[in-house]
């Protein structure tokens, strides 16, 4: 049986809602679970997510993109940029660990330096952010994929290929679906939820801060 390809939405440190997510979905070696990016800041605790999704690299084929706060998280590390990283939720990451840089494992920069810009599939296009229209996939700015929102107008941008992202927070806690489109960034870490998106079938599992779970298809455009 072919494996299933499972999107995550942006984490933003809430561990307990990725625990009760990765526990509800139950991923196995023959899926592949592609992380949208934003697993750090602003939520409870960056570092226990990053123990969960160093952890579950055993479990799944497992892809990771690059979202604007891991840009910030190691543009900060390596000295450029601290106080907007500070600003944008940094400071909450770093109290996870303590308080200190050094108390971040080599685990954790690794896994943030692995993260890349996007990945595909023959039905699937996956990015944090967004896309220019008409720029081929491999000369897509960094601004684009990982700062730009979305604005609700984007039109299709592979006739034959859904894109799925995150980084627009939907605060009514649903998947915002556009023509071409799904966001899955339900805003977990403001009282949302964490929104995994099984791609092929089309449904939708949540989970939240609280431990709550539920489940439905994924409403059409």
């Amino acid at each position: 049986m072919t494996g299933r390809t499972l999107a995550i939405g942006d984490v933003h440190g809430c561990d307990r809602a990725l625990r009760t997510l990765i526990g509800t979905v139950a991923p196995t070696h023959a899926d592949t679970v592609v992380l949208l990016g934003d697993l750090v800041d602003r939520g409870p605790n960056t570092a226990d997510v990053l123990d969960q999704v160093w952890r579950l690299r055993s479990r799944c084929r497992l892809i990771v993109i690059r979202g604007n706060h891991e840009e910030m998280m190691l543009n900060a590390l390596d000295g450029e940029g601290w106080n907007m990283w500070m600003q944008f939720g940094g400071e909450e990451a770093l109290e996870s660990y303590g308080g200190d840089t050094r108390r971040i494992p080599y685990s954790h920069r690794d896994l943030l330096e692995s993260t890349i810009d996007d990945w595909e599939t023959p039905s699937t296009i996956f990015v944090h952010a967004n896309l220019q229209p008409d720029v081929p996939l491999s000369d897509q700015h960094s601004v684009c994929l990982r700062w730009m929102h979305l604005d609700g107008h984007e039109r299709p941008f592979d006739p034959h290929r859904r894109v799925v992202c995150g980084h627009t927070p939907q605060r009514n806690g649903l998947p915002l679906v556009l023509q071409g489109w799904v966001c899955i960034d339900t805003d977990c870490q403001r009282g949302g939820w964490l929104t995994c998106l099984d791609v092929d079938r089309n449904h939708v599992h949540q989970a939240n801060e609280a431990g709550d779970v539920r489940s439905f298809p994924l409403a059409e455009e």
